[in-house]
């Protein structure tokens, strides 16, 4: 009776904490093995360039749901950072003074959407959906609804150049997970984090400040948002008001398949990497099938809702 409880416990303590990983090995032998040319050294830096955009800013989104809140807005603030970073570059001539601006607005955005959600007690989903929309409005306004060239080739280096034979930008994600697995594993703030989460009001009783953590969780979402746009507008060589629509779902889909919960208190830093690269190899697999964008969208939806089930059903477990 023993030796079967103590199966089934280490059974649930794998699915919890592992499965996630296993579902990521076994996609990755069959994509490797029926889809052409996937498992090439250059669709492997094709596939990992193309989920930097994402990566990044789900550092700061696994905090952001663990701590029981959500950001809609970050597809709209890439776009108005790397908007903005065209502009300023263009009307001063400095790559490191456009760069910083971009890069300011997005913390900008972050700063409202974090003291509207946590000192003035807006709800997360109409604050960030509303930011949503202010701020792709001004990205359109900022380039008169059009692409904005950037004057200084040496900005495109930030999203183009190579380091040991790997683009630059696949640097930059991989140490942002370090960097957010530190924060998340190793200090007090990733701890009170996951506190908030999963009982606001235990953690304040503990002596949390629930409203300055939210303030500062939602500020760097809005940083990293920034800095994802302004590397993308580097590796795009333009500032583009419609860039990456439809970017805050893949990032909250990559997030919930890494395991952190939508309800809060949940979070690990690998299970973050897994799901965004479990995305990005959905999405790099249907283009090298010549699958249609249209067909992408409803595969991109139905992960999505897998994601949610699979979340529910960990809930349960727990």
């Amino acid at each position: 009776m023993n030796n079967s409880a103590t199966t089934q416990s280490k059974i649930k303590y794998l699915y919890n904490n592992y499965s996630i990983i296993f579902i990521f090995v076994i996609m990755f032998i069959l994509l490797s093995i029926f889809v052409p040319y996937f498992f090439t050294w250059r669709n492997m830096l094709g596939l990992a360039l193309s989920v930097v955009t994402i990566g990044i800013i789900a550092n700061t989104m696994m905090f952001a749901l663990g701590s029981g809140d959500f950001d809609l807005s970050v597809s709209s603030t890439v776009a108005f950072s790397g908007i903005t970073a065209a502009v300023v570059i263009n009307a001063t001539g400095s790559v490191i003074l456009g760069i910083v601006s971009g890069i300011l607005a997005g913390g900008f955005v972050g700063l409202i959407n974090g003291y509207s959600i946590a000192k003035l007690g807006l709800n997360a989903l109409i604050t960030t959906l509303a930011t949503q929309m202010i701020f792709r409005g001004m990205a359109f306004i900022l380039s008169n609804g059009r692409a904005v060239g950037i004057s200084k080739a040496g900005f495109f280096k930030l999203g183009n150049s190579m380091i040991f034979g790997i683009p630059t930008p696949i640097w930059i994600l991989i140490i942002s997970f370090i960097i957010f697995g530190i924060l998340l594993n190793n200090t007090v703030f990733g701890k009170n984090t996951l506190a908030i989460g999963g009982n606001t009001k235990a953690a304040e009783l503990a002596g949390i400040n629930v409203n300055i953590t939210k303030i500062i969780i939602f500020t760097a979402q809005g940083f990293m948002a920034g800095f994802a746009g302004v590397i993308l507008a580097s590796r795009m060589t333009s500032g583009q008001p419609n860039a990456a629509q439809g970017l805050e779902l893949d990032v909250i889909s990559a997030c919930v398949l890494g395991g952190v919960s939508l309800n809060g208190g949940i979070a690990t830093i690998s299970g973050v990497i897994v799901g965004v690269l479990i995305m990005g190899m959905i999405s790099n697999a249907l283009n090298l099938l010549n699958v249609a964008t249209f067909y992408q969208y409803v595969v991109r939806g139905a992960v999505l809702l897998i994601a949610i089930y699979l979340d529910i059903l960990k809930q349960r477990n727990q």
